[in-house]
């Protein structure tokens, strides 16, 4: 169960929309989540009240055209399956939304299933005692 958020600078609901889409279909294809596992949160920035920041990396020129992606899922894919992960998302965002390549910034954290509750207070990933015969 990834948690996905992404940040555009002016961008509208149709190219919000484009870029979850974009994101989504990159996790299916790619690390295998199952098509009705999104949780994401999309936020467009004016560039007055709220905006992005950014400077180039060696070697890449950025634009106001700029998408930051924030990955939260459960640890545990190979380095692979992360980089090919990274190509798809590139790609489907410049199909999909028309966004350059080189302005897809993806920054993936892992954790453990501790890590997750998903309503209720429940950690619904973690094994509990009664299950492992702990106390």
């Amino acid at each position: 169960m990834p948690f996905v958020r992404i940040d555009a600078l002016r961008a509208g609901p149709d190219r919000l929309d484009a870029l979850g889409r974009a994101v989504h279909d990159a996790l299916v294809e790619t690390i295998g989540i199952p098509i009705d596992d999104r949780f994401q949160v999309l936020t467009s920035h004016d560039g007055t009240q709220s905006t992005l920041r950014y400077d180039g990396f060696p070697g890449v020129r950025r634009d106001d055209g700029l998408v930051y992606v924030a990955i939260t899922m459960r640890s545990g894919r190979t380095p692979e399956r992360k980089q090919a992960l990274y190509r798809r998302i590139a790609e489907l965002a410049h199909e999909y939304a028309g966004t350059e390549p080189r302005n897809v910034f993806v920054a993936l954290t892992e954790n453990e299933p501790i890590d997750w509750s998903f309503a209720d207070g429940v950690a619904h990933y973690a094994v509990s005692a009664d299950a492992t015969g702990g106390a």
